[in-house]
């Protein structure tokens, strides 16, 4: 279990700027998770913490110690890959044998140690296997094993369920966290997924372009962006260009075509905002302190546990989510459609260009 600290991490490759300026606190025995699309700079940020890239401007700190520039077997760092990297000539046991090997360990420590592993992972009985002869997910688990057998400071993940269908992704996702729980140690974990990181993650760092743009829990992240793009990118939501025309201490009033939202909060001295919505914020009957929008029906999809119904409001699309037969019974293409939303669920962003 590590604390670790990036103070102004900045790292190019060429000409590009990969990384511009990173800074992280990620506690003891915390599962950290850094989100974002290709391209955002979190696999560099991985490997520089793990020690495989050294940055060109600033410092990491494991507790109070400086290992910026350490290898990553000094750093007490693990980093499991995303295709697994096992041995495929070894066996199982000989795969999650072989860091207690390089660190010549007694023979009966290094079998304590690696049943203790398969034990974790729950793949008892499969020592004598090889890799081919496995599943992905299984794969998975050796990987996993050959990581915590060491008992790494800092076990460090890249995309470790990408290669997975999406039934054994579910399934990894929550073994992974029931393993971080029952070791306590502390996990950083890469992925692209917003409902994996959200549903795994004690914080999550939302990465854009080389930045941070914010750091939360995955409920302040998903409820509370503190910029346009995280609001967008963390699952399907309402992101409504529009303007401040009026204003009155920290409440705004904010227009977009011919409608008006009043008395929504709002800090920033921009004037060129969005209006941010999440889709099962708003209801289809009336509720208090509610703003009223008056369209048209474009589309109600069925999805299985809630349904989507697509209104137009003007030229604006606003998507409206909920889970009752009942709300969308006299709705039809075209016909009219009202949404009422409370004005504590509506957030006003600075535009970013």
């Amino acid at each position: 279990m590590v604390e670790v600290k990036l103070e102004n991490i900045v790292k190019t490759f060429g000409e590009t700027v990969a990384l511009k300026g990173i800074d992280l606190h990620i506690k003891h025995g915390e599962l950290f998770t850094l989100l974002g699309p290709s391209g955002c700079g979190k696999s560099t940020t991985l490997r520089i913490i793990a020690g495989l890239d050294f940055p060109d401007k600033g410092r990491i700190f494991f507790d109070d110690q400086e290992v910026t520039y350490l290898s990553s077997s000094e750093r007490g760092a693990v980093l499991v890959f995303q295709n697994y990297a096992l041995w495929p000539h070894m066996t199982v046991y000989d795969n999650i044998a072989y860091g207690l090997k390089i660190k010549k360990l007694p023979k009966d420590e290094i079998e304590k140690k690696v049943r203790w592993a398969l034990q974790l992972v729950k793949l008892e009985g499969f020592e004598d296997r090889y890799p081919t002869q496995l599943s992905g997910g299984q794969q998975q688990r050796v990987a996993i094993a050959r990581a915590i057998v060491v008992e790494p400071k800092l076990l460090l993940l890249d995309e470790p369920l990408s290669n997975l269908d999406a039934k054994l992704r579910l399934e990894m996702r929550s073994e992974i966290r029931r393993i971080q729980r029952e070791l306590g140690i502390t996990v950083l974990y890469v992925t692209h997924d917003q409902e994996e990181a959200m549903a795994i993650s004690d914080r999550i760092a939302v990465m854009n372009v080389g930045t941070v743009e914010q750091v939360g829990t995955p409920r302040e992240i998903y409820e509370k962006p503190k910029t346009e793009f995280v609001a967008s990118f963390m699952g399907k939501t309402n992101v409504i260009p529009a303007k401040v025309v009026e204003r009155e201490g920290d409440k705004v009033t904010v227009e977009f075509e011919h409608f008006r939202l009043e008395g929504v909060t709002y800090t920033d001295k921009s004037d060129k905002v969005v209006i941010v919505i999440r889709p099962e914020r708003i209801s289809l009957k009336p509720i208090e302190n509610a703003v009223k929008l008056e369209g048209k029906v474009d589309l109600i999809e069925y999805y299985g546990f809630f349904i989507e119904v697509v209104g137009m409001f003007g030229e604006t699309r606003i998507i409206a989510r909920t889970i009752s037969d009942k709300d969308v019974m006299s709705l039809k293409p075209q016909g009219p459609v009202t949404f009422y939303i409370n004005k504590d669920d509506i957030l006003v962003l600075p535009k970013q260009l």
